[in-house]
């Protein structure tokens, strides 16, 4: 029987690395024997939080936008997003030379808004209880002749995304390791998808795992249920990153083929992570951000004995926020 089709394969994120070269930060693969000795594994850190604007979303946007056709292109991109995805959009498109729009929610972190402006974007607020972000942004698409860039359903974007898992592979494979597990957070799929088809390629037997806040584990549920399902609340979690309302339809099912349910966690947890992350590694996440590195120290999965690789995929968070878990 064929393979079922799917949106991405190893060779487009190859060809996305090749487009990043120079465009991006090839973020290094860190450890700390503090982390390992209060989870009993062997942990490696990917800090996408010291990417280019914060996030690994630069990775998908750029190459996107590079894969659009030239004459096409020159009209610009519109996106949707509730920070990282339009920060991401707005500098590729900046660095591109042609315009941006966001369609961003009114509860959006005022720190993403204000580097979205900054990069030159226009930024159109939408209320997440009400709006149809998508709808805002198509219909932007279809006036301007823009093209829209999907936060997780575009094959550019998963391919780009999946260079974060190129480097997990090719770093780990240098100093001779092959891990059990990657912990990934997850909103629509785009990031877990794109690292899922690099490592499964070079290393498949780890594991590859969604880890989504409490309320919004659709990724998980889907996992389980063999079809995609949809989350009840639209807000309610700090990481609000993180809270689409379903898998993509492009990246569901490449998830279903290469990842395994996951977990979801709770905001005190999340807390706790982004104030370890702070003091014992030096890095400031963002709530999404810090979600897998919550999951490991949580307990809420059992790595006893395993080399675990968790990706700390955002650091642009409010200061009121980051102050809030440090005092946690």
């Amino acid at each position: 029987m064929d393979e079922p089709q799917v949106a991405i394969t190893d060779a487009d994120i190859e060809a996305a690395a090749s487009r990043l070269m120079g465009r991006i930060v090839r973020t290094p693969m860190m450890s700390s024997t503090v982390l390992d000795s209060a989870v009993g594994a062997r942990v490696y850190i990917k800090p996408e939080c010291l990417q280019r604007t914060g996030s690994f979303k630069i990775r998908g946007a750029t190459n996107a936008i590079a894969r659009i056709p030239d004459g096409t292109r020159q009209r610009g991109v519109v996106a949707c997003s509730s920070g990282n995805h339009a920060q991401g959009v707005a500098e590729a498109a900046r660095v591109a030379g042609i315009p941006a729009t966001i369609v961003m929610p009114h509860d959006a972190p005022a720190i993403k808004v204000e580097r979205t402006k900054r990069s030159g974007a226009k930024v159109v607020s939408y209320h997440r209880e009400n709006d149809d972000r998508v709808a805002i942004a198509n219909g932007i698409a279809a006036e301007t002749g823009s093209t829209f860039v999907s936060p997780y359903d575009d094959p550019g974007v998963m391919a780009g995304q999946g260079t974060v898992g190129l480097e997990i592979a090719e770093d780990l494979a240098a100093l001779g390791v092959t891990p059990d597990r990657v912990m990934v957070p997850v909103s629509g799929g785009g990031l877990l998808s794109g690292i899922a088809t690099a490592i499964k390629t070079r290393m498949p037997t780890a594991i590859c795992q969604p880890v989504e806040p409490e309320g919004f584990d659709d990724t998980t549920r889907s996992l389980v249920s063999g079809q995609r399902e949809t989350n009840t609340a639209r807000t309610g979690s700090i990481a609000d990153a993180l809270m689409s309302q379903q898998p993509g339809e492009l990246t569901f099912p490449v998830m279903a083929r290469l990842a395994k349910p996951g977990v979801a966690v709770p905001d005190e947890l999340i807390y706790r992570a982004m104030a370890f992350a702070f003091h014992e590694l030096k890095l400031v996440t963002e709530p999404g951000g810090a979600i897998a590195l919550a999951a490991l120290l949580g307990g809420l999965v059992d790595v006893e004995g395993e080399t675990v690789v968790v990706v700390l995929s955002g650091g642009n968070v409010d200061p009121a926020t980051l102050i809030r878990a440090l005092d946690a």
